[in-house]
């Protein structure tokens, strides 16, 4: 047996949210259904926002009332206020997600807030969440480049992994929001932010937008990481961020790990499947690399 990778599928949440075609609740949980039967244990499924300013998360809270239970899964809810995580406390699901953001520009579209206004309701939250005994996590959105400002430092992204740390957060993510990272900042990123968080489990969330997010997760990887966020089909992007376009495929990432010897427990296989049915409700070609190509080796006749 291989080390483990934990992977976080976050198709019906991310990869729907920026989406022209909107699924209805049936559809989001056939897909969530069919991910469970490929083996995924981890998903994030619904966003607690205003569904005027993001409308494919409209039914987050039907979503939750009828996730299918089963043993060793955990559904993961995004908030970003007061009134979201009231919503998501209230709804059951089993872990919260927020989002920090390193600058002024994009937190103020996405969230309506500063960066440290963010920070400042961040820690509210997580006590909140904390006194409930709910787990809760957050993502440092645009750890590696932001759509308005360009480049960020990590120092600014150590800085705020560093606070989360303080806050006593279950665990950090850092994301490439806009898919502009390579490689080596990655390694770097991860190796500037470690000491600061103690044994504060991280995550890594890429998208694919300049062809690097498969290169990404192989540097996490290489670095430590074993908890990877991806979308089945690569689907993905932000509606507040330009050019953000679709998150690193899981079938991808199922192919690099399961070849370089790791275990995940996903059958790639029945994930290459559900990508292929999702063309349907979206209406749209799959991104991912391996929902084009064949699995590989073949399976054996039998």
């Amino acid at each position: 047996m291989g080390e483990r990778v934990e992977i976080v599928e976050v198709g019906p949440r991310d990869g729907l949210q920026a989406q022209p075609q909107l699924l209805d609740t049936e559809a989001k949980l056939a897909l969530i259904e069919r991910l469970l039967d490929a083996g995924v244990r981890r998903l994030e499924v619904a966003s607690f926002v205003n569904p005027k300013r993001v409308p494919q998360m409209a039914d987050a809270d039907a979503i939750i009332a009828r996730l299918p239970r089963r043993a060793g899964v955990n559904y993961i809810g995004l908030v970003l206020n007061e009134q979201g995580l009231d919503r998501a406390l209230a709804s059951g699901v089993e872990q919260i997600n927020c989002a920090a953001v390193t600058t002024d520009s994009f937190c103020l579209r996405n969230q309506g807030k500063t960066a440290a206004d963010m920070l400042d309701l961040i820690a509210s939250l997580a006590r909140r969440a904390q006194d409930a005994g709910r787990f809760f996590g957050v993502t440092i959105a645009a750890s590696f480049g932001c759509p308005f400002e360009g480049e960020v430092a990590p120092a600014t992204v150590v800085a705020i992994a560093a606070r989360l740390h303080a806050m006593g957060v279950d665990e950090i993510a850092l994301a490439d929001t806009i898919g502009v990272a390579v490689p080596s900042d990655v390694k770097r990123l991860i190796e500037a932010v470690r000491p600061h968080i103690g044994a504060t489990p991280l995550r890594m969330h890429f998208h694919n937008t300049r062809g690097t997010g498969i290169g990404n997760v192989y540097a996490a990887v290489d670095s430590g990481v074993r908890i990877i966020d991806a979308s089945c089909g690569g689907v993905g992007g932000c509606p507040f961020a330009p050019g953000a376009t679709g998150n690193v495929g899981t079938e991808d990432v199922l192919y690099l790990l399961h070849r370089m010897g790791f275990e995940t427990g996903i059958d790639i296989a029945k994930v290459v499947a559900t990508s292929k049915w999702l063309e349907g409700p979206l209406q749209a070609p799959m991104q991912a690399s391996m929902s084009r190509a064949s699995v590989f080796p073949p399976p054996r006749a039998a």
